[in-house]
């Protein structure tokens, strides 16, 4: 794609010394530094080069680097430039890069300065830095044979990345002409309206801004500063501001003039949707191709889209870089939403909204009347304990706590704050954007700080929930006479149903932010409605038809073709081994390659299953996982070795496979008919005598109860989850096989998972799960079995590859003294506490995480985030080698 660039033929002129420095040193790169790796790509795609370096940049520093190329080295092509999120390096964003070399593009990935084995210091993106080094990344592209140029030294370039690394693409492309595309992903606009929004200190993200980054020594010294003036008034001055500002895309936002595609989360409380906002109405406004694309997860956690995603990006810089003008970039406006639960197999669908044109944050406002009147709460000495909204890491990562019996985090203390309920609605509402209120404000002393949220309370007035657990901070100057202002509340996308009530809180305090220590007494009058946006034009994806509507025929008909062809070709299964008998499963050299490629999905397998082991498989995606489980229930034949279940040979219809349940890739159910009816229909199917389906056994294990008497359309995911694994129980087998029994489940439900699973195996017989939450498989599974790339990594005890117990890591600023760990310790319903690096671990015995985190706030504690202690987590990547 050619850019018009003569209205910077002066920005050029002044970069032109630089650059050529930049390309002597290029050249003597390319004559003898680095290392070249040959990495395998897809099955069906070219082999995937990758090129190790390390480059020089200005003040003597060098940046560690990876280049990636595939096919024909005589072709020119576009490069890719993608950048890493804080705290990572340039093996975080390895994957992609292969995948988008093998698509065509030549690829350039690095870590930033201050991380990985790159030198210098961390300087939030300083344009006299980290910016400028990626126009010196930009400079040695140039170089490239390979690369495709526009003009000499101008090569044809996108840049992609999330978080730190989305921004770096947003400012380069802001500092430098010759980027042509960028796709930058939960990444922020202006860092001094993230970390200090409203005039309100983020503490708690800014606090782990700086341990993540490795603590002051390794950020520039005017950063750390910065920080601990900060951080030890608890309030944000000017200086600080314009410093952050001179580092944010914002600074440079009337240049950047070229297609973005910007991906922001809905769950992140660090950068929200608003910087999304704002970047898409100042690029829009410059006159480029803008795309909006609002992902279910972010910062906070939930589900990133990763693979969904990233073939967006691809297809952004085929249309913008390689100007396949056919190629679909997708809508202007797209929206991840829940849809609802598969009838087939009781799991959450996420199905995308789009829309025409991006709407805004303000679109279609409706006015939804308040009820309270002028309401007085008061300030807590000390600004404790304080509500609690969000703790960075787990909002959208409640699973993780699940197996500590542990609940939700919002919290607003009784006389700190204020709420001001809308009447019952009467028809369903969704809101898209950042609601808005008026409110008149005073307070008995000069200033106030507030924090505001509006929940979704269920018809009862009990049960509410904080939308993606956001609140809008905001201070008011000249409280004590009063005051008028506009709150505008976080940015969500979220449906209030009909008869559900909305409810803005007002709250003194919040953990997540730096309060005013001072008592107060403050008194809030709603002088508005509340204004909700929508965006009618919104329209969500038809939730797709169940897969057995088109496979099950397609199935049939393969199924029929398969016994015609093999029927003659039938061999004799290997003898019983009378001392397998009574070992529930052992396999032995298991190998499996799909089609002609020479890529194994299982290579070398071997493990053995005892009686009563609950056996967690783990891997990451593309191990083999699923493929081993397969074949262990004879759906696909292996290309060598051997599975013998109680001695037998597994082969597709053998008579020992009635030994084993088997919960893998979901289960059909009827939606008219109960449970019950559901199981004893299924039971009928096998053939086999009613009395062997045990039903009654396994319902009570199960732990359906009344449900089963009503309709599976009336079921919530987790009933459709735990009748699926019932299903699977029917006949008591030996051996219970569940992948992903746990998938879409709320913590209350993926707790009773857990327990169904240990009681099924508590009766002497076996369970193998396969699941990506580690910390589930750690409170669930006796034994592991650690799989990558298809063979074995290792296998044995729980206890001997991550030890025993659970407990909450709780981060803190500084090391703790000792006394005040043993506060912590004596804690009521707090078992143990024990200093570890970066804060204390704590175990619960009753206590709450919103409870503990009031106490430690009450005891002085500097909280950056609280989080389970992964240990299994922790093994498990130092398995399979961490991220690649």
């Amino acid at each position: 794609m050619q850019r018009d660039t003569s209205g910077s033929r002066r920005r050029w002129a002044r970069l032109r010394g630089r650059r050529l420095l930049a390309m002597v040193a290029a050249v003597a790169v390319l004559a003898g530094a680095g290392a070249a790796t040959a990495v395998a790509a897809g099955d069906d795609g070219p082999a995937v080069h990758r090129e190790d370096r390390s480059l020089p940049m200005g003040g003597g520093v060098r940046v560690d680097t990876s280049y990636f190329t595939a096919g024909d080295a005589d072709t020119k092509r576009p490069a890719v430039l993608i950048g890493h999120g804080f705290g990572g390096s340039k093996n975080d964003t390895r994957a992609q890069a292969e995948r988008l070399a093998a698509e065509g593009y030549a690829v350039l990935t690095w870590s930033a300065r201050g991380f990985g084995r790159s030198g210098g210091k961390i300087g939030l993106n300083d344009p006299k830095a980290e910016v400028a080094d990626a126009s010196r990344l930009i400079d040695w592209l140039a170089q490239r044979p390979e690369v495709q140029l526009q003009a000499e030294g101008d090569p044809l370039v996108g840049m992609t990345g999330a978080s730190y690394g989305g921004a770096v693409s947003l400012l380069t492309a802001g500092h430098d002409d010759r980027v042509d595309a960028i796709a930058p992903a939960i990444t922020y606009w202006n860092l001094a309206d993230a970390l200090f929004p409203n005039g309100v200190f983020k503490k708690l993200w800014a606090g782990m801004f700086l341990s993540t980054g490795g603590g002051c020594r390794a950020f520039e010294p005017q950063l750390c500063a910065m920080y601990n003036r900060v951080a030890e008034t608890g309030e944000p001055d000017e200086k600080a501001r314009k410093l952050l500002e001179a580092r944010s895309p914002a600074a440079v936002g009337d240049k950047i003039d070229v297609p973005a595609l910007i991906m922001q989360g809905q769950t992140d409380s660090l950068f929200p949707l608003s910087h999304a906002d704002a970047m898409a109405k100042a690029i829009g406004d410059n006159g480029a191709p803008v795309a909006v694309d609002w992902l279910a997860g972010g910062h906070d956690g939930g589900d990133l889209e990763a693979n969904r995603l990233e073939s967006r990006v691809t297809a952004w810089f085929d249309r913008y870089l390689k100007d396949e003008k056919s190629t679909d970039t997708g809508s202007p406006f797209r929206v991840t939403r829940s849809g609802g639960v598969d009838s087939t197999d009781g799991r959450t669908q996420q199905r995308g909204a789009t829309d025409s044109a991006y709407p805004g944050l303000d679109h279609g406002r409706r006015d939804i009347a308040l009820r309270g009147g002028k309401k007085s709460f008061e300030n807590p000495a000390g600004a404790s304990p304080p509500a609690i909204s969000n703790v960075p890491g787990l909002t959208g990562g409640f699973t993780q706590l699940s197996s500590l019996g542990l609940g939700g985090l919002s919290t607003d203390f009784p006389g700190q704050h204020a709420a001001f309920d809308s009447a019952p609605l009467e028809r369903d509402l969704t809101i898209t954007g950042s609601p808005t209120v008026d409110l008149h404000i005073t307070s008995d002393r000069d200033e106030a700080v507030l924090f505001g949220k509006v929940y979704d309370v269920g018809p009862d007035g009990r049960r509410q929930v904080l939308p993606s657990q956001l609140v809008a901070p905001i201070r008011v100057e000249d409280a004590r006479r009063g005051k008028d202002v506009r709150l505008t509340l976080p940015a969500i996308d979220h449906e209030f149903r009909a008869g559900h009530r909305l409810r803005l809180v007002l709250s003194s305090t919040d953990l997540g932010y730096a309060s005013p220590a001072a008592p107060a007494t403050y008194t809030v009058t709603p002088k508005s409605a509340l204004h909700v946006p929508v965006v009618p034009g919104l329209t969500t994806a038809a939730t797709p038809l169940p897969a057995w509507v088109w496979w099950l025929p397609l199935g049939a008909l393969a199924l029929a073709g398969g016994l015609l062809l093999t029927a003659r070709r039938r061999t004799t299964p290997p003898a019983p081994d009378p001392t397998l008998a009574e070992v529930p499963l052992q396999i032995t050299d298991l190998s499996k390659k799909y089609g002609k490629s020479d890529s194994y999905s299982v290579r070398d397998l071997s493990f053995r299953v005892e009686k009563g082991q609950v056996l967690g498989l783990l891997g990451p995606n593309g191990a083999g996982k699923t493929t081993t489980l397969r074949m262990l229930m004879g759906l696909i034949a292996p290309d060598g070795g051997e599975i013998r279940l109680f001695g037998h040979a597994v082969r597709p219809g053998a008579p020992v496979l009635s030994r084993v349940g088997a919960f893998v890739e979901g289960a059909g159910f009827l939606p008219h008919l109960s449970g019950r009816e559901n199981l004893t229909l299924y039971w009928a199917a096998t053939g086999r005598p009613a009395e062997d389906a045990h039903i009654d056994e396994a319902l009570e294990i199960a732990g359906l109860g009344d449900a089963l008497a009503r309709a599976v359309r009336t079921y919530s995911q987790g009933m459709r989850q735990r009748l699926a694994i019932a299903q699977a129980m029917l006949g008591l087998p030996e051996l219970l096989i569940l992948d992903e029994p746990t998938n879409g489940l709320d913590p209350p439900q993926i707790r009773e998972m857990r327990e169904v699973m240990i009681r099924y195996a508590a009766q002497g017989r076996t369970v193998i799960v396969s699941s990506h939450l580690l910390a589930e498989v750690e409170q669930s599974c006796t034994h592991l079995v650690v799989m990558d790339r298809g063979r074995l990594v290792q296998a044995g005890p729980v206890a001997e590859i991550v030890g025993s117990g659970q407990t909450l890591l709780v981060g803190t600023e500084r090391e703790l003294e000792p006394v005040l760990v043993e506060k912590i310790d004596a804690l009521e319903g707090v078992q143990s506490a024990v200093a570890a690096d970066g804060g204390v671990l704590v175990r619960l015995d009753g206590a709450t995480v919103a409870e503990l985190l009031a106490e430690l706030v009450r005891l002085d504690v500097p909280v950056t985030g609280v989080g389970p202690h992964r240990r299994l987590e922790d093994a498990f990547l130092n398995l399979i080698g961490g991220p690649a």
